[in-house]
């Protein structure tokens, strides 16, 4: 609750918080725009594959030429490390990238903020390990829906709450699964023309469409709270707030979910195409379970909307402001030494799923794109099966024909085992199936 204070305590002794971004795509130019605004923090260096557009970007959210000026702009990640830094903050968004970025940061003893959900989910248990082991944070980034939630959940733990579930919402039918970057625009009420005009990424606004990115921040959020995932998959239940107590409870009374403890999306429309009364397509939300009588009579005497039972209770916030809220993590990780949300274990997974019948010899292009999209898997079943995950379905080369709606595994795939990445994922395995057979390697 003091952030502010402890910043404005470093501007006044002249030692500003200092960053490092990595990436200047949306998310960072979002939390750019708040930058001139905070005391106490101070952006010294911005990395990003092409400098120029990034300083066109500070300059479109209201930076001067003098901070400007000031700022390091490069296109080498590593060489943005070195200007006294004390956090760096990845948002890339590129899986690979994000897990070189990390590991520099955290051998340089740089705090490390994620925003880079794919690189979290990929290899999050071991960024986390060795970050704890050079004394830094390994922290997700708050605005973004995973680190919300895991705060909603603290909390409801710390006030002496069962977590019956935690999630978020968003549009979600069935057939979304299988939407490709070229009819992406009609499902956002866009034309081509329009996106382009916005600097709108099709591959990248496909992923949030057909349910990759979804999988991939429930999994960050089973990751860092301890919380399960369904057997099979996201159901994404249409639900409205008024119904979250009623709908995610456990189905031996009435819900829709396994049992107390589980992740979920709930989608904002009816599978029939009919928008959900009261959604909550932008928000994240958690359900409480009262431990004992008393509890639950003070759910109903202080106006929470129960289920049935008046057992089970929902909070929830309706919005989230992305990257305009990312300097909370920053300066809870370099002022407190404490994460919004990390980390912790390896609970859920994101397993490639072909959207379309793949042939031998096809190159995957991993999430939002033509040939697969990720779903949501129990981490013990993506070690034992060995299936490939979304975030190294990028770029590799099929070793045999995947049938559409069909999970693929790490063996129908090229992988090249010296990638930062793949190395991480076998020691993820090794860790989880010490009997497991090694990668197959590239041909």
């Amino acid at each position: 609750m003091n952030l502010a204070s402890l910043a404005s305590a470093r501007a006044e002794a002249g030692r500003p918080v200092r960053v490092a971004l990595i990436g200047a795509g949306k998310f960072g130019s979002m939390f750019l725009s708040q930058v001139p605004t905070i005391p106490g923090l101070e952006v010294a260096a911005i990395a990003d594959l092409d400098p120029e557009k990034a300083r066109a970007a500070c300059r479109e959210v209201g930076w001067d030429e003098a901070r400007i000026a000031a700022t390091l702009f490069t296109d080498d990640a590593v060489s943005a490390l070195d200007r006294g830094i004390e956090v760096m903050v990845e948002a890339t968004g590129h899986p690979e990238a994000g897990i070189s970025h990390a590991l520099a940061a955290i051998e340089a003893g740089l705090h490390v903020v994620m925003v880079n959900v794919e690189a979290d989910v990929l290899a999050g248990p071991v960024l986390a390990e060795k970050a704890g082991e050079k004394g830094v944070v390994y922290s997700m980034a708050y605005g973004d829906q995973p680190a919300l939630v895991a705060e909603m959940v603290d909390w409801a733990r710390a006030t002496g709450f069962t977590v019956a579930a935690a999630g978020k919402g968003t549009k979600y039918l069935p057939h979304y699964h299988q939407v490709t970057p070229d009819d992406v625009w009609s499902h956002y009420g866009l034309t081509p023309e329009q996106a382009a005009d916005a600097g709108m990424n099709p591959q990248m606004f496909n992923s949030f469409l057909d349910g990759t990115k979804s999988a991939l921040e429930m999994a960050a959020i089973a990751n860092a709270c301890g919380l399960d995932v369904p057997e099979h998959g996201l159901g994404f239940p249409p639900c409205g707030v008024d119904d979250l107590a009623h709908v995610l409870r456990p189905r031996a009374i009435g819900g829709c979910l396994e049992r107390d403890g589980m992740v979920e999306v709930v989608s904002s429309l009816e599978r029939d195409g009919r928008p959900v009364f009261r959604d909550l397509r932008w928000g994240v939300y958690v359900v409480l379970k009262a431990p004992n009588d008393y509890a639950a009579s003070c759910f109903r005497q202080y106006g929470l909307p129960t289920d049935v039972t008046g057992r089970y209770a929902a909070m929830y916030k309706p919005f989230h402001l992305i990257g305009m809220e990312l300097s909370i993590s920053i300066l809870s990780a370099a002022l407190r030494g404490e994460p919004t949300g990390t980390t912790r274990e390896w609970r859920g997974d994101v397993a490639a799923v072909a959207k379309r019948d793949l042939d031998t010899g096809e190159t995957l292009d991993g999430e939002g794109g033509y040939t697969v999209y990720g779903r949501l898997s129990p981490a013990s079943e993506s070690a034992r099966a060995r299936l490939l995950p979304i975030g190294l379905a990028h770029g590799v080369r099929l070793a045999r024909p995947v049938a559409a709606g069909q999970a693929l595994s790490m063996d129908d795939v090229d992988l090249d085992s010296t990638r930062h990445a793949v190395r991480l994922r076998g020691e993820m395995i090794a860790r989880a199936v010490p009997d497991a057979q090694p990668m197959r390697q590239e041909s």
